[in-house]
C-alpha cells in the first residue's frame, strides 16, 4: 500500500497508462510584475516565474510541445501527454490572447488533458467561462499558487491577495466542476512548523482535487536570495524537511491527489538549500523515511 495517492498512480487510473507533464512556457506575465499589484513579484520567485524547466518563451506552445515530446520520446513509448502551462500566470492577459493560446490546444489529440497555473486574482467572467469551454473539451485542472494561509507571512512576501480570495476562487471553479491544485512552500521565513501544517489543514479542508509541497528554494535574483544571503533566515534541513512532509501527508483528505512532496530549483540558480539539488536523492530519503515510519495520507485527518 502506498504512503499517499500521487499524481502519478491518478493519471494511470483516469487514463489506464503512464502520462507526462509537458512544462510550456506561454509568454506571461504577473499582475504581481507588471506594475498592477507590484513590480518586483512575490520575494522567492524567479526570473522565470516558476517555470523553470519550461520549454521556454518565444516560441508557440505547439512548437514547444513538440520539443517537449522530443525530450521524453525514448522512454514515453505509449504513454498519454498533460500540456502544463506553467510559468507566471496564465489566466492573466486579454482574453482574446488566452482563446489563441488555449483553444487549439484542446484540439489536440495527442494530449490527454491540460493544466494551467494561476494566481486565485485572475479567474474573472470571461476567464471562467473560456475554462469551462476548454473542459469540455478536454480533462482540465488549475493551479492556485497559495503558499500560505498566513497574512502576515504573504505580506512579507508581497502575495498581492488576501486569503478570502483564494476561497472564492476555489468555490468558483468547484462550481464549474474543475479540478483544482493548491500549492503550498514549506519553510517560508518567519513560520513555526504548526503554521505549515496550519496551512496543510486549510487546504485539506478546501475542498480541492490536489495540492502540491514545496519546498522553500533559495534562487539566485530573488528579493528574498538578499534577505537570506544577509542572514535573515534559513531554510530547512533535509530531516526537518521530510519530518514535516510526513505530519503533513497525515493530514492530508485521504482522496486528496499529491502533485508533488518536494521541487527542484535549476541548479545554476539554486543558492539554498543545497542538500534539494539532488532530487532523486531527496525523493529516495523521503520513500524511505514513509516506510519506516509507516506513514498513511488521511491518517490525522479530521473531517469537519
Amino acid at each position: 500500500m502506498e504512503s499517499y495517492h500521487s499524481l502519478n498512480e491518478a493519471l494511470k487510473q483516469r487514463f489506464g497508462k503512464k502520462v507526462y507533464k509537458l512544462a510550456l512556457d506561454a509568454g506571461m506575465t504577473c499582475p504581481n510584475r507588471d506594475g498592477t499589484l507590484g513590480v518586483g513579484g512575490c520575494t522567492f520567485c524567479g526570473e522565470k516565474g516558476g517555470g523553470d524547466f519550461a520549454e521556454g518563451p518565444g516560441s508557440s506552445p505547439e512548437e514547444q510541445l513538440e520539443r517537449a515530446k522530443a525530450r521524453v520520446a525514448a522512454k514515453a513509448g505509449d504513454a498519454g501527454y498533460i500540456a502544463y502551462f506553467q510559468s507566471f500566470t496564465n489566466t492573466y492577459g486579454p482574453i482574446r490572447r488566452l482563446r489563441a493560446i488555449y483553444e487549439p490546444v484542446a484540439e489536440r489529440e495527442d494530449l490527454c488533458g491540460i493544466a494551467i497555473a494561476t494566481r486565485p486574482d485572475c479567474l474573472g467572467p470571461e476567464v471562467m467561462e473560456l475554462l469551462g469551454e476548454l473542459k469540455a473539451k478536454k480533462p482540465l485542472w488549475v493551479e492556485l499558487g497559495l503558499q500560505t494561509i498566513h497574512e502576515r507571512t504573504a505580506k512579507a512576501f508581497h502575495r498581492g491577495y488576501a486569503l478570502p480570495v483564494y476561497d472564492e476562487a476555489v468555490a468558483k471553479l468547484r462550481e464549474a466542476g474543475i479540478d483544482t491544485v493548491t500549492h503550498v512552500i514549506l519553510g517560508l521565513p518567519g513560520e513555526s512548523r504548526q503554521d505549515m501544517l496550519d496551512t496543510v489543514s486549510y487546504v485539506a479542508h478546501s475542498g480541492v482535487w490536489g495540492i502540491k509541497l514545496q519546498l522553500l528554494h533559495v534562487l539566485r535574483g530573488t528579493a528574498m536570495a538578499a534577505d537570506f544571503e544577509a542572514g535573515a533566515f534559513r531554510t530547512l534541513t533535509e530531516e526537518e524537511y521530510i519530518s514535516l512532509l510526513e505530519d503533513a501527508v497525515r493530514l492530508l483528505r485521504p482522496d486528496m491527489v499529491v502533485h508533488r512532496l518536494t521541487g527542484d530549483g535549476a541548479k545554476r540558480d539554486l543558492i539554498a538549500p543545497q542538500w534539494s539539488a539532488n532530487k532523486k536523492q531527496v525523493l529516495n530519503a523521503i520513500s524511505a523515511a514513509f516506510r519506516r515510519d509507516g506513514v498513511r495520507q488521511g491518517e490525522h485527518y479530521v473531517n469537519y
